[in-house]
């Protein structure tokens, strides 16, 4: 079991090694739509955003963890619930139509989400290069980049947003253009945001622990190789 859990370590490793730009440009761009994707959905269906703005404490949170002021273990949960910054869409009526907030728990799922996705892809690309290769059949690798697909489908639309002015402090994005229903409806979406997103990042997990050792069982492809690659010397 542990040799089985080195060989796909250095499978994903290997992978990550063979595309490095690749790995962190996706990293970016998953990053990016997940902050994206979210404002445009609220942008469409409610109202367009009005402005943004950093949280203004942030200019103290070195002070703040330099102090004795509070014990450390005060700091940490401070610190893992803290609103970064946020997005507004003002209202003639009550204020606020609706605000998206980017707090230190949307910035690390993103940031996971993104290593996820990426090493996915890298370990995707890798493993039909070695098929290739060796001319073995692409099947498992043509439904292996489907079920990627479509769990990155199913993490945009669902993934967790925090949000204000739609009753819940939580919703998917699919909930996002959601006014007028019920708390009850509300809450179920919010649960279902929960839920959906442990959903998505464990199938990301299981996806890249398997195509990690897959990878790690196969030949070594050259750094940098597409179409139709040969063996690295």
């Amino acid at each position: 079991m542990r040799d089985r859990g080195f060989n796909m370590i250095r499978g994903i490793v290997a992978a990550i090694c063979a595309r490095p730009l690749t790995f962190g440009a996706v990293v970016i761009v998953v990053f990016a739509l997940n902050l994206v994707v979210p404002l445009a959905v609220l942008s469409i269906a409610r109202k367009p955003v009005d402005y943004f703005t950093l949280n203004p404490w942030l200019s103290r949170l070195p002070d703040y963890l330099a102090s004795s002021e509070d014990p450390l273990t005060r700091k940490l949960a401070f610190l893992t619930d803290m609103a970064l910054a946020w997005f507004i869409a003002d209202s003639p009526v009550e204020g606020v139509e609706w605000g998206f907030i980017v707090d230190v728990p949307s910035v690390a799922r993103f940031a996971l989400t993104g290593v996820l996705f990426s090493a996915f892809f890298v370990l995707w690309l890798y493993r039909r290069d070695q098929t290739r290769t060796c001319g073995w059949g692409a099947n498992a690798v043509r439904y292996g980049g489907a079920a990627g697909a479509l769990t990155s489908v199913l993490g945009f639309s669902t993934g967790a947003c925090s949000v204000m002015g739609c009753g819940v402090p939580v919703l998917p994005v699919v909930g996002l253009a959601i006014t007028g229903v019920s708390s009850g409806t509300l809450t179920f979406f919010m649960q279902l945001s929960r839920v959906a997103t442990a959903v998505v990042l464990v199938a990301a997990t299981v996806g890249v622990v398997w195509l990690g050792w897959l990878v790690s069982a196969g030949p070594r492809v050259a750094s940098g190789v597409t179409g139709r690659p040969g063996r690295a010397p």
